[in-house]
């Protein structure tokens, strides 16, 4: 009697990733990109931080790719939501900006990664395999543009209303109506602005700001 040749074992289950993205048509590049790598399975596509939530609740997946910038709930408010109920969630943060304020912002909510859109393709597929192996994804820019800035002195947070009024298009003179201050108190706030972020005018300070994902128009 021959003894039966073993078994082979069995391939563990995909990857169940959920896609969130206010951008239709990027969320169908990515469920195409990923169809074709047989561990990895798109269980769910969200159009908003809101409809995120409830699909996770829905679907528990491994791992959640959740863009940064949405109407109604942003990224940042949706990886919050969902890790207050599921903290061990692998959330991957993904955006067109690799602005140093926005990325620590996100990593505080507790994503597990960042990805900026431009890096999908090979980075995106082996970036969700990583973070489900429980590792970080910090691609190298985005480590240094963390780094660049780490000793940086923040804005306050009415430093940050004033700029982002400004940004609005809004004189002293507006800015200190709209927040009950008098013009001297705006002047002052935007004196330490600029000192802060190394401009040398409003015009600088908005720009930079925007740039590192400070303030948002």
């Amino acid at each position: 009697m021959t003894a039966e040749a073993p078994r082979p074992a069995e391939p563990p289950p995909p990857i169940r990733v959920l896609t969130v993205d206010d951008h239709a048509l990027l969320r169908e590049g990515i469920a195409s990109m990923l169809a074709q790598q047989p561990d990895l399975q798109v269980v769910a596509e969200a159009g908003n931080g809101r409809e995120a939530v409830e699909a996770f609740r829905q679907h528990r997946p491994d791992v959640t790719l959740m863009d940064l910038q949405m109407p109604l709930m942003g990224g940042v408010e949706a990886t919050l939501a969902i890790r207050a109920e599921w903290p061990q969630a692998r959330i991957v943060a993904l955006t067109t900006y690799k602005g140093d304020v926005q990325i620590r912002r996100a990593l505080q909510a507790g994503v597990s990664g960042y990805l900026l859109k431009s890096m999908l393709r090979k980075e995106l597929v082996d970036g969700i395999r990583q973070v489900h192996a429980g590792r970080r994804l910090v691609p190298p820019e985005i480590a240094t543009e963390l780094a660049e800035h780490l000793l940086d002195e923040a804005l306050s947070p009415r430093e940050t209303e004033v700029l982002r009024l400004v940004a609005q298009g809004g004189s002293n003179k507006r800015v200190a109506g709209l927040l009950a201050v008098t013009e001297d108190t705006v002047k002052a706030h935007m004196k330490g602005i600029l000192a802060k972020l190394g401009a040398v005018d409003r015009t600088h300070a908005v720009t930079i700001a925007l740039r590192r994902g400070i303030i948002e128009l």
